[in-house]
C-alpha cells in the first residue's frame, strides 16, 4: 500500500487543479488569490518609502529612540511579516488546503470553512512574528549596550546560520516534519465535523503549530537577510515546499541544516575570531 505521508510532485500540482473540477472552482479562486495578493503588495511595498520597516536595522534604531516612535516601525514590521508569511507559507501548505477541502466539499458554508481554516494557520505565524520582533529588541538592547558586540554585529547572522543549521538535524523537526508531510492523516485526525467552524479554526491552528515547529529556524533567517529579500524569500519557500511536498522532501533537510552550519562557520572563520 501506498505511504499517505509522502506527496509527489504530481500530488502536489494536482492540489491546484483538482479542485477547479465542479464546485470548488471558487474556493480554489479565492486560494490562489490569497497567495498571489501578498507576494504583489510586498513588491509594491519594497518599491514604497516605507520599505525600509521592513529592515532589521530600522526596527532596531527604532527601539533605541527615547521618543516613543518604536510602535509605528513595529506595527509595520509585523504587517510586513504577516504578508511575507502568507505568501511563503500557504503555498507549502496546499495539500492540506486540498485534502481538507475534499471533505468540506459537500457542506454549504465551504468557503466559510477554508477561510477559517486560513485564519487559524496564519494566526500561529503572526503570533510568532510578533515574539520574534520582541526577541529581535531584545538582541539589538543587549548589543547597543556591549562595544564588542557592537563592532562585531556580523556574529548574529552566524549565530542565527548555524542555529537554523542545527536544528534541521534534531528530533523535533523530523517529528514536526512528519506531520506537515501527512495532509490527509492530519485533517482526518484533526477534524471531527462537529461544531464545524470551531473545528477549522482548530484545525487552522493545530497545523500552523506543527508547521512553527517545522520552519521556524529557517523563518528566523528571514530577521537576518530582511523581510522583503524576495530571492531569500522565493529560495526559503522552495526549500520549505519540497521537504513537505517531494517524496523525497525529507532527504534535503540534513543537506540544508550542514549548508547553514557550513555557512555560518565560514562567517566565523572570515572574520577571524577563533570557535
Amino acid at each position: 500500500m501506498r505511504s499517505t505521508s509522502k506527496v509527489s510532485p504530481s500530488r502536489l500540482a494536482r492540489a491546484f487543479i483538482d479542485p477547479l473540477r465542479g464546485d470548488g472552482r471558487r474556493s480554489i479562486g479565492s486560494l490562489v488569490v490569497l497567495i498571489v495578493l501578498p507576494w504583489v503588495v510586498l513588491v509594491g511595498w519594497s518599491a514604497s518609502p516605507y520599505s525600509r520597516f521592513m529592515s532589521h536595522d530600522e526596527l532596531g534604531y527604532a527601539s533605541l529612540q527615547a521618543d516613543g516612535s518604536y510602535a509605528r516601525p513595529a506595527v509595520l514590521f509585523v504587517a510586513g511579516w504577516t504578508l511575507m508569511s502568507m505568501a511563503m507559507m500557504l503555498p507549502t501548505s496546499c495539500p492540506l488546503l486540498a485534502a481538507f477541502r475534499r471533505v468540506t466539499s459537500r457542506r454549504s458554508n465551504h468557503a466559510e470553512l477554508m477561510a477559517l481554516l486560513v485564519a487559524g494557520y496564519v494566526v500561529v505565524w503572526v503570533m510568532f512574528g510578533a515574539f520574534a520582533e520582541l526577541g529581535d529588541l531584545a538582541v539589538h538592547r543587549v548589543v547597543e549596550s556591549n562595544s564588542w558586540l557592537r563592532g562585531n554585529s556580523w556574529l548574529l547572522a552566524a549565530a542565527t546560520l548555524m542555529l537554523a543549521g542545527a536544528f534541521q538535524l534534531t528530533s523535533l523537526k523530523r517529528a514536526c516534519l512528519r506531520k506537515c508531510r501527512s495532509a490527509r492523516s492530519f485533517v482526518l485526525e484533526h477534524w471531527g465535523g462537529g461544531q464545524p467552524r470551531w473545528g477549522a479554526l482548530r484545525l487552522g491552528l493545530h497545523h500552523g503549530l506543527f508547521c512553527l515547529g517545522c520552519c521556524w529556524a529557517l523563518m528566523l533567517l528571514m530577521f537576518v537577510v530582511g523581510v522583503g529579500s524576495f530571492a531569500w524569500m522565493v529560495l526559503l519557500t522552495a526549500v520549505m515546499g519540497i521537504e513537505k511536498g517531494a517524496s523525497w522532501g525529507k532527504q534535503l533537510t540534513a543537506p540544508v541544516g550542514l549548508a547553514l552550519l557550513a555557512t555560518g562557520l565560514a562567517i566565523v572563520l572570515a572574520n577571524n575570531v577563533a570557535v
